[in-house]
């Protein structure tokens, strides 16, 4: 009798996901073709929650390139064992409504084994729980606000924390001026990351000594910063803080220095993309922003996801892609590790996400971010940090993250 239920087991979820390698030719979604027919049979199949439409477009576009390249790569080294893996996109759009029907999506139709996202903390904190609920392992590849992990069981992130990443620009602004005394803070007010990150800066600001002269609050979806820029000007600041995306922050820059302020300005993580030079275009030149990955990092898997995406992209890789490619790779070990203990196509598709969620929380992973682990409520653990500084060619068209030295 048990044999027979385990082999109804095992045809229920050969069948479900077969039906999601086959697809639905109707469908809106984006979903991966890296795969050939034969082999999307035994693929398994892996929930992507990125904002491919709104304003948050062009930082979920960059983790959709990571998660791509992790795919091809690893499929090219034989996926979990020689069964493929194959990738299941859901657009979340820019908001919380689109995310939560996302994550249902992927958890209820798709019956994914487990979820990479979604792109904003503030995206997170109302869809994770979902995830939660269902016993379906999450892993953030760029949710660094405060209280991701804890979220529950199920949910980990490979996005470094911003309480650990953005007090690094802080110190590399004021050994590039010492003489640093006042600091104007913005953020947008509508989005809990950049809530969450400013104030981790304005923390740093009081406990360096410095003296917080205005905090100016706007939204992501702000266009004309006049009124913000204009009143922290005229406080004569030395340094002005921007926690925002790469549209609306990149708008602030540019406006700062319009308006005359010609001191150092320092983005957040949402800065932490090569979509922000045709935002502020020449006056994106000499930004600081604190980084948790580094094209120039030394290292096999580094050296090899950096030479695919360059090849792909004409472009250096971004924190967020990197991040991206992580967080698959998290997934493709620890299936890994789990197929070599048994095979993992007789689990049920409830007992696989169960195990996948624990096996992969016990790991140490060697990642383009460098070594990586998990504490036990799955908060990443992580040794190396940069800063870079925005640096525009003269056409003001290109530029790059020019690595400072912060030892």
């Amino acid at each position: 009798m048990k044999n027979a239920i385990a082999r109804q087991t095992v045809l229920l979820f050969t069948c479900s996901v077969l039906l999601i390698g086959c697809g639905k030719s109707s469908s809106t979604h984006k979903t991966s073709t890296t795969n050939s027919t034969s082999e999307a049979t035994n693929a398994i199949p892996i929930g992507i929650a990125f904002a491919q439409t709104s304003n948050v477009a062009l930082l979920g576009q960059e983790g959709t390139d990571g998660v791509k390249i992790a795919e091809k790569y690893f499929n090219a080294k034989g996926g979990i064992n020689g069964k493929p893996i194959k990738l299941i996109f859901q657009d979340t759009g820019g908001d919380e409504v689109g995310t939560v029907n996302a994550f249902q999506t992927l958890i209820n139709q798709n019956k994914v084994v487990g979820i990479i996202g979604p792109t904003l903390s503030q995206q997170a904190f109302s869809a994770n729980p979902i995830a939660e609920r269902n016993q379906v392992p999450v892993i953030g590849a760029s949710n660094t606000a405060k209280g991701i992990p804890e979220i529950g069981d199920y949910v980990a992130r490979v996005s470094s924390s911003v309480a650990v990443v953005a007090p690094y620009a802080v110190k590399a602004a004021l050994k590039q001026n010492p003489n640093i005394k006042r600091v104007a803070v913005f953020y947008a007010q509508n989005d809990a990351f950049n809530k969450s990150e400013t104030e981790i800066f304005q923390k740093t600001v009081k406990d360096l000594g410095l003296d917080l002269v205005t905090v100016q609050k706007f939204q992501t979806t702000d266009t004309d910063f006049q009124t913000q820029a204009s009143s922290a000007i005229n406080l004569k600041p030395d340094l002005a803080i921007i926690s925002g995306l790469a549209v609306d922050g990149g708008n602030l820059v540019k406006q700062l220095r319009e308006l005359g302020y010609k001191g150092i300005i320092i983005g957040g993580n949402g800065f932490n993309t090569s979509h922000i030079f045709s935002v502020c275009k020449a006056l994106c030149d000499g930004v600081i922003i604190a980084q948790a990955y580094s094209p120039e990092y030394q290292s096999e898997i580094n050296t090899a996801f950096r030479k695919a995406y360059f090849e792909q992209y004409r472009r250096e890789p971004p924190q967020v892609s990197a991040q991206a490619f992580t967080a698959l790779q998290v997934y493709v070990e620890a299936l890994q590790s789990l197929d070599k203990k048994g095979n993992i196509t007789q689990l049920s598709l409830p007992q696989l996400r169960k195990a996948l969620n624990q096996e992969l929380l016990k790991g140490t992973y060697q990642t383009p971010l460098g070594e990586i682990a998990f504490t036990s409520v799955g908060d990443v653990i992580q040794k190396d940090f940069y800063v870079a500084q925005l640096k525009m060619e003269a056409n003001g068209v290109k530029g790059k993250f020019a690595f400072l030295n912060i030892k």
